[in-house]
């Protein structure tokens, strides 16, 4: 009998996050972040370490009231202060607003922590093509 090997399981899940190609021009859409849940202290690091480095330091974040659970003004990633900002805005309800001073501002769309992989896969490759 032959036993296979099996990889070792990452420690850390993996990132699932969809950016959209650089360009010049400004986007509404940077690209599509997918949590796996609504607890945005424990996801927020995740997220901002898969970051490309480009785009700098982000010390400013903006998220829906309705999607996350109750988080502090701010937190400490990776020893650096991080601002939490929530809005009501109606009119983005799935986005992550990032900033990084001096470098820009990105949107993300967040798709829900709960969506099944198959609806999940279009929602994030349209927000990295920028249909929306």
């Amino acid at each position: 009998m032959t036993t296979a090997l099996q990889p070792p399981l990452p420690s850390h899940p993996l990132l699932r996050l969809r950016l959209a190609p650089h360009a010049g021009m400004p986007r509404a859409i940077d690209g599509a972040w997918w949590p796996r849940s609504y607890d945005l202290l424990a996801e927020l690091p995740r997220l901002l370490a898969g970051l490309p480095r480009a785009w700098g330091h982000i010390t400013g974040v903006t998220v829906n009231d309705s999607l996350w659970s109750v988080t502090p003004g701010r937190i400490l990633v990776a020893n650096q202060e991080v601002r939490l900002h929530r809005t009501r805005a109606a009119s983005a309800p799935h986005t992550i607003l990032l900033l990084a001073p001096g470098r820009g501002r990105w949107d993300l769309l967040v798709v829900p922590p709960d969506t099944t992989e198959d609806a999940a896969e279009p929602l994030m490759a349209a927000a990295a093509d920028g249909v929306r």
